[in-house]
């Protein structure tokens, strides 16, 4: 569960269009899961869009239904399952319809969708995008169209996306792809592969051009973007290969944020996401310097226990973690601090929870994202461990989690009160049109009269009164 519901990572699905555009052919795409992948759909439809394609927002009138998945938990992967039976009604009323599955679960359900189920048309991995011409003409001539090929070089750094949705403000650019952390709960190293890193050029350059497009708050992607390293090429064997000379002049991820902030300075910058053994003084540094680098960092930790932390093989243990949030408050001491939370682990005890919430005493998160841990296919836990925690309590316990998380964001936000903060505006609040809302640098969100500014705008905000997800408030002006 998220305490910040308008963050980008808690999104289960959305539809992704571009109005206006005019086509022969209409493709309609929905996304699950990490910001990852409504980065990839952003791809695809640029993809897409050199043979014809156009976005819509109506399923019904689609020559091609695309699905973007996600296997971290298995209520993802039932969403999508749901939805690919709706999709096969309508494609009954409508036979020359396409239906595709994307991303990550396309290699571990291929065969149950495509063969068993016949769900599908056509399924591709996220390293075979560049293969989408291919695959439609195999599904125009009657051919299989399957492509869950892995790569160790694909970054997409030659394709410009096409922004989809969205508010015309913010924007992702990916700069890694893969993982090789191999936690033993996670099944990303299995569905999107190496990790390797984009041309820090094409990231400055992608970037610049969303600032000329308007676009005023930039999150910068990876599985873990504290490991971006690139001396010509992306993977980091090679780089363990490179000569002095290439080492030397590497650039590291902290390199990267200043060249961004410095390519575009009235542009915000995020990241996400990082990993804790990873994450450089020189990074915090980074952010420190620059004023756009916006003073948040989502820090996964997923237990406050070191016993369960090595078995999720996090290459941290409690006492790193803990001093590494030191060192944040140290040298960002405003810096907004969010979090992942797994609970209920194979082997958990009592007191393993307990030092969880301990932990999270320590920290006092802005907000976070938590689970109650489930089996993932091919993970290293789902192989070698035994799921050994009842359901009841691993709900228990994450119930717990979430209640503590809860009191933290109220006690975050509770200390803004009488306080005025700089804030982008993204659009209207949900709740009333007559309100705006935005994000401060550290992340929260906030909400206040309209007035007579528009999304877009940085706006001074008094911030007069909270709850755990939103601050409330009136601009100066």
């Amino acid at each position: 569960m998220n305490t910040t519901d308008t963050h980008e990572e808690a999104r289960q699905g959305e539809a992704l269009c571009i109005e206006g555009q005019r086509g022969s052919k209409k493709v309609y795409m929905e996304s699950y899961g990490c910001q990852m992948n409504f980065s990839d759909s952003e791809i695809v439809a640029s993809i897409l869009q050199k043979e014809g394609y156009v976005t819509t927002i109506d399923p019904e009138e689609a020559d091609l239904v695309l699905l973007n998945t996600c296997s971290i938990r298995d209520k993802a992967e039932q969403t999508v399952r749901k939805r690919l039976s709706q999709f096969n009604v309508l494609k009954k009323e409508k036979p020359e319809m396409k239906i595709g599955v994307l991303g990550c679960m396309a290699e571990r359900v291929r065969e149950k969708f495509f063969e068993e189920e016949k769900l599908v048309d056509m399924v591709v991995g996220p390293d075979a995008y560049r293969d989408l011409p291919h695959l439609l003409n195999d599904l125009e001539d009657g051919r299989k169209a399957v492509n869950v090929l892995l790569s160790k070089e694909e970054t997409y750094d030659d394709i410009e996306p096409v922004r989809l949705g969205g508010n015309g403000i913010t924007a992702f650019v990916s700069i890694t792809r893969g993982c090789d952390n191999m936690c033993t709960f996670c099944v990303v190293p299995f569905t999107r592969g190496r990790e390797r890193s984009r041309n820090p050029q094409t990231i400055v350059e992608e970037v610049k051009n969303l600032a000329q497009s308007g676009y005023k708050d930039i999150t910068l992607l990876g599985q873990n973007v504290d490991s971006y390293v690139w001396y010509g090429g992306g993977l980091k064997k090679d780089f363990a290969k490179a000569s002095e000379m290439a080492k030397a002049s590497a650039v590291h991820f902290a390199d990267l944020l200043h060249q961004v902030a410095t390519a575009v300075p009235q542009v915000r910058i995020r990241f996400s996401t990082s990993n804790p053994q990873d994450m450089s003084d020189d990074v915090l540094k980074a952010i420190a310097s620059h004023d756009n680098l916006c003073k948040s960092i989502h820090l996964p930790v997923q237990s406050g226990s070191s016993k369960v932390l090595k078995e999720m093989n996090r290459g941290h243990n409690r006492e790193e973690y803990i001093a590494l949030i030191d060192r944040v408050r140290s040298i960002i001491p405003d810096c907004g601090i969010s979090h992942d939370m797994i609970s209920g682990f194979p082997n958990e005890t009592e007191e393993d929870h307990q030092q969880t919430l301990s932990l999270m005493e320590y920290v006092k998160y802005d907000f976070g994202f938590m689970f109650f841990y489930s089996e993932r296919p091919q993970t290293f836990a789902a192989r070698k461990m035994v799921d050994n925690v009842p359901l009841e309590v691993k709900k228990r316990r994450l119930a717990e989690v979430i209640e503590r998380q809860q009191i933290h964001s109220l006690e975050r936000n509770h200390a803004y009160i009488g306080k005025t903060v700089e804030v982008l505006v993204e659009g209207f609040s949900k709740k009333s049109k007559n309100d705006l809302f935005g994000r401060t640098s550290q992340n929260t969100v906030v909400v206040f009269p309209k007035k007579n500014h528009q999304s877009g705008d940085k706006v001074w905000v008094h911030i007069d009164r909270c709850t755990p997800a939103t601050l409330l408030g009136n601009s100066l002006d």
